[in-house]
Formats: structure tokens, sequence, C-alpha cells
């Protein structure tokens, strides 16, 4: 495991619960202090504050990556010449340039590789893209993909030169990953249109943000994301398709609602604001926020040598969707997805295949409060826009 921070927990407590033969054998930190304290944390037999000792140790198979992003080109290029299996947090690169690097290391040693991008695997989200998949929603039209919480709880987020940018970089990442999941990674990015500024923060990087990504299929993703929404953290998605809708609550008002007067101060939830009053604690924050569904396939794919569902491949194309962003917000415009080595195929144009009414093409039919029944359709020969309303039989 390289990393001690929060994310470093996470992916340990996951994997400590996971399948029972997968365990962490050697933390690395850049501090000897915070090195020991994990280890008697979490029972880890060793600890370096050695990058070099950790991914050349002969002992270890797997490499873990859960270190500030202008730290992960260099782990992975560490692990993947010493012949490791890497897992590497998001995003995968701070650009999609340093993205590309370091899938071509991967791929040029031949090494298993993971994208360890949680939020598509929470057990709702898995649910959801089945369905999807199964054809309940017929084509996607648009996704919307929204997480915003009060900040970062480390330095280096903060720093535009070590994280690659902000809430972009930060909490885009998660909601594109969503957004290409239930469009299908197949479905070629576009272009892109978005918006950032800070607002709140003392910071040069951006705080909030709201973009557009157009598919190539016709398809909209949406993500909204903030540094300073108030309440926790908040992580919404929604899915229309011509034949259904899904809305999705993964951490706030999910149904788990509890009032305190505060008599017991302790934790509630990431990024919760408070122990006292109306909270929303999440019962199994490991798994609802999808790394036990995460480090289970990873390592399923690396036993049976498939593909895991989120390769560096995909933390590549995240980071070109990234990119397009920045550059759309700085000129004000939609802004080309610029993907160096597309693997996607083509993706055909959402279908349109209507019902017809005596030969005319339907609109639209519904119900009346009366009972009475109207059908909405265009007149193929003269274009014109006609209803018909019929009495109940």
């Amino acid at each position: 495991m390289l990393g001690t921070g929060l994310i470093g927990d996470f992916y340990t407590a996951a994997l400590n619960r996971g399948r029972g033969r997968d365990a962490v054998e050697l933390i690395y930190s850049r501090s000897e202090e915070r090195g020991a304290a994990f280890k008697e944390r979490w029972g880890v037999p060793r600890s370096t504050t050695s990058l070099t000792a950790a991914c050349s140790d002969p002992d270890i198979d797997t490499v873990v990556i859960g270190l500030p992003n202008d730290m992960h080109e260099e782990a992975v290029r560490l692990a993947a010449e010493n012949g490791k299996a890497v897992l590497c947090t998001k995003p995968l690169g701070r650009t999609a340039a340093e993205a590309k690097r370091m899938l071509d290391i991967v791929e040029e040693h031949g090494v298993f590789a993971g994208y360890l991008e949680d939020l598509v695997y929470t057990p709702k989200t898995l649910a959801a893209v089945r369905s999807v998949q199964d054809g309940a929603l017929g084509d996607v039209l648009w996704v919307r993909s929204r997480e915003t919480h009060p900040g970062p709880h480390s330095a280096w987020f903060w720093d535009e030169k070590k994280a690659g940018g902000g809430v972009i970089v930060d909490l885009g990442c998660h909601c594109i990953a969503v957004c290409r999941n239930f469009v299908g990674k197949g479905n070629r990015p576009v272009e892109v249109f978005c918006w950032k500024d800070t607002l709140v923060h003392p910071i040069t990087a951006d705080d909030h943000a709201i973009a557009l990504i157009r598919f190539e299929s016709g398809a909209v993703g949406q993500f909204e994301v903030s540094w300073a929404f108030r309440g926790g953290l908040d992580l919404r998605d929604e899915v229309a398709g011509t034949e259904g809708t899904i809305w999705l609550n993964h951490f706030l008002r999910t149904g788990f609602d509890m009032y305190t007067s505060g008599a017991a101060d302790g934790y509630v939830a990431e990024k919760a604001e408070s122990a006292s009053g109306w909270l929303f604690p999440v019962a199994d924050e490991v798994t609802e926020l999808g790394y036990l569904d995460m480090f289970t396939d990873m390592f399923e794919a690396m036993d049976t040598g498939r593909a895991p569902q989120e390769t560096f491949y995909d933390g590549y194309i995240v980071n070109a969707i990234i990119d397009a962003c920045y550059a759309s917000a700085e000129r004000g415009a939609w802004h080309p997805v610029d993907i160096a080595d597309w693997r996607g195929g083509t993706t055909p144009r959402i279908t349109k295949n209507p019902e017809l009414h005596d030969g005319h093409p339907v609109i639209k039919r519904e119900l009346l409060p009366d009972g009475r029944s109207k059908v909405l359709f265009q007149d193929r020969e003269t274009g014109e826009i006609r209803e018909l309303v019929a009495q109940p039989s």
C-alpha cells in the first residue's frame, strides 16, 4: 500500500474485509512516523519510506497507489518495471498526456493494471448499470452526476501543481466515469462545454464547476462539482432514457436519518461537518462507496486473466475529458475531446422509431383527467402537428 492518507485507510479496510486471501503486507509512507502509525492501526507487518523498496520487494505481487497525483507516474513506472500488478487511485494522471504515459508503461511491461474508480462500483450503481445494459431505459439520453462536499482533507489537493487542477480533477473524474458507464464506454466523448470558478477558497484552483459532455450517440453527460457544499458529502446520479429513468442517492438522505443533541461526539460519515443535530450516518462506508466491490473485481480479474471493469485506458479517457473541460472553461466555448488512441469503435446515433397512427408518426399519447385519451402526431404529407381526442371506450 503506497500512501497513509484517508484513501489508504479506506483501501486497507476494504482489503481486510475482502476475499480473505488478499492482505496488505507492506506500507509505504513519506513519513516514518505516519508509516509506523498506519502499520499499528491496521496490523500491517512492515513499513518503509523508500518508494523504490516498496515497489521492488520480492514478497509483494501487487502495488496499490494511494498517493498524491504528482507521484502516480513514478510509482506506476517502478511497480511495472519490477513486474508487479499495479492498481492506481483516481485520477490516473494530472493530464491526459501523463495518463497516456502510464498506460504505455504498464502495457509495455505486460503487467496487470486497474484504475481504482470506486464510485462506479457502488452497489446501487452496479445494479443500475446492469439495468441499463439490459435495456430497461432504452437508449440513454442524459446522465447527470453530482458530487459536492466541504473540501478535501489533505493539503496537496488544494495545490494546483501537485493535483493537476482543482475540483474538476478531484471530483469531476468520478462523475465522468459514472457518465461513461451509463452511456457505454464504446460511446466516444466528442466535445465538452464547461464552466469553472473559484468562488469560496483562497486558492488558484477551481472550487466549483459544471460541465456538459456530448457523446457520439447524441447522449449528454452532465456533472456538477463543488468544494464548498455545506452539509456533508452529496453523491447523486440521474439517468434518463427513451424508456425510463433512474435516480440514485448514495450518501445523503438514503433512509438513515438520526437526530442527536450531541451527547456523543464521534465519527458520522466521510465529510460530515457536525456530530449533532440531524445526521445522515452511512451504515457501511466501505461497501456503499464501492471499495469492497472494486477490489473484488480487481483481484478476481487478476486471478482469471481478464480485464477489470476499470482499466488504465479508462483512466486515460477520463483525463482526456478533464483536459477538455479546462480548455472549454478557459475559452468559454465547446471544446473537442482529444483522444490520441481511441479503442471504443463507433456508436450509432440514438435511434428514432416512432409509433404510427394511421401511418403518421406519433409524438405523444396521454390520458386526460376525464378519461379521454389524446394522441399528438405529425401529418406525413403536410408536416402539421395534429391532435386527436377519443372518448373512453
